[in-house]
């Protein structure tokens, strides 16, 4: 039995926590490359620490005076998205830090698996969905990439001078018949730029903008706030504490209320079905609550490297399905083509939208005009539907 009455934690991390930014890093280099040529092979990784940027990994492109030339671009790439991000400090700054580029082209073994249409490498992928959201994510998660990004939103427009890119928030919501009910604590840490602040003083900036991403009535005079318990936090982001691309996935995902397959998402082109199959799961499970067939549903996909064809296909509904998951583990295979080329297809996958996934969470947004966030459609409730 699914348990109704409890308190579950998720946290979130800015777009200048460390490991974010190397994301950021990865994915803006994916960006570009994918500009460039829609079939551009990337794996990259950042690693960032006090006034330095190296980037590592494998790319390629059809062309390889083309890709050479590319080669120059990734200092000026990696600048862009620190300035971007905010960080102008004395031992972490865009226009001073060293970058340097490892990169080099993708391995051939790898290459002749992917173009003979199969998967990228092996691996299990989840999905998840529940009806607890309007954007049916699990509430804890939800609210805390909400009450960072809105947070940057006022950093960025001048609005808090003082607040700096680096920062952390934490939410423990209370459940009442499988429900979210009120948040009984709530943790942030936000770095500041002037060391005379106190934890009260953070409070006072960040707690309205808190309370105006919150559904109403959840915060309540129960609630235990800890904002910035260690006291000062001036000395942020790499220059604090090391990142490190693909250390933030259950941050990335569904905060922990769901199964990970363990592979990271930044910085890998959609061949890499760490990543497309992760997103097809979503969508999958969303378009499943969607359509009304379980209020809470997750799906896994398992993947061979160079073999297309999904090794298995398993759902979950927790009790909650209007039909059995063996009638919807084979309706999902009748309505999207599950090879890693009919996922990239069908959600339009090769093109540059993945750096706007890198902070603040890939699920749970808004689909996008230029094909941003895809895999939150839920346009196959209908077909779903008359599958099963």
């Amino acid at each position: 039995m699914t348990r109704e009455n409890f308190v579950f934690t998720s946290e979130s991390v800015s777009e200048g926590h460390p490991d974010k930014l190397c994301d950021q890093i990865s994915d803006a280099v994916l960006d570009a490359l994918l500009t460039e040529e829609p079939n551009a092979r990337v794996a990259c990784e950042a690693f960032a620490t006090t006034g330095m940027v190296v980037i590592g990994g494998e790319i390629g492109l059809s062309d390889r005076d083309k890709l050479s030339n590319y080669m120059g671009r990734i200092g000026q790439i990696a600048r862009d998205t620190i300035h971007d991000i905010g960080y102008e400090q004395e031992k972490f700054h865009w226009n001073t830090c060293h970058v340097m580029n490892f990169l080099h082209e993708q391995s051939a073994h790898i290459a002749q698996g992917v173009d003979r249409d199969g998967a990228g490498d092996q691996g299990i992928m989840f999905g998840y969905a529940v009806d607890e959201t309007p954007e049916l994510m699990p509430a804890p998660i939800q609210y805390a990439h909400a009450i960072l990004r809105r947070l940057a939103e006022a950093r960025k427009s001048g609005a808090e001078p003082t607040l700096g890119p680096d920062a952390k928030a934490q939410l423990s919501v209370r459940y009442e018949n499988g429900k979210p009910a009120e948040i009984t604590s709530l943790v942030l840490s936000h770095q500041h730029k002037d060391e005379n602040q106190t934890s009260d003083d953070i409070r006072a900036i960040v707690e309205p903008y808190v309370r105006e991403v919150l559904p109403a009535g959840w915060l309540t005079d129960k609630t235990e706030w800890w904002v910035n318990p260690t006291g000062t936090f001036v000395i942020g982001g790499p220059d604090g504490d090391a990142g490190l691309t693909g250390r933030k996935i259950i941050v990335d995902t569904y905060g922990g209320a769901a199964p990970h397959g363990g592979g990271a998402f930044s910085g890998k082109d959609p061949t890499k079905v760490d990543r497309s199959a992760a997103y097809a799961a979503r969508y999958l499970a969303k378009n499943v609550v969607a359509a009304g067939l379980a209020k809470r549903c997750v799906i896994q996909l398992s993947y061979a490297i160079g073999v297309a064809k999904p090794l298995s296909i398993y759902a979950d509904t927790f009790g909650t399905g209007e039909v059995p998951e063996a009638e919807i583990e084979r309706a999902l295979g009748r309505v999207m083509d599950l090879t890693p080329r009919g996922i990239r297809d069908h959600l339009s996958l090769n093109r540059p939208i993945y750096r706007r996934t890198a902070a603040y969470g890939h699920f749970g947004r808004a689909p996008e005009d230029d094909g941003g966030f895809s895999w939150e459609r839920t346009d196959l409730t209908e077909a779903l539907k008359k599958a099963v």
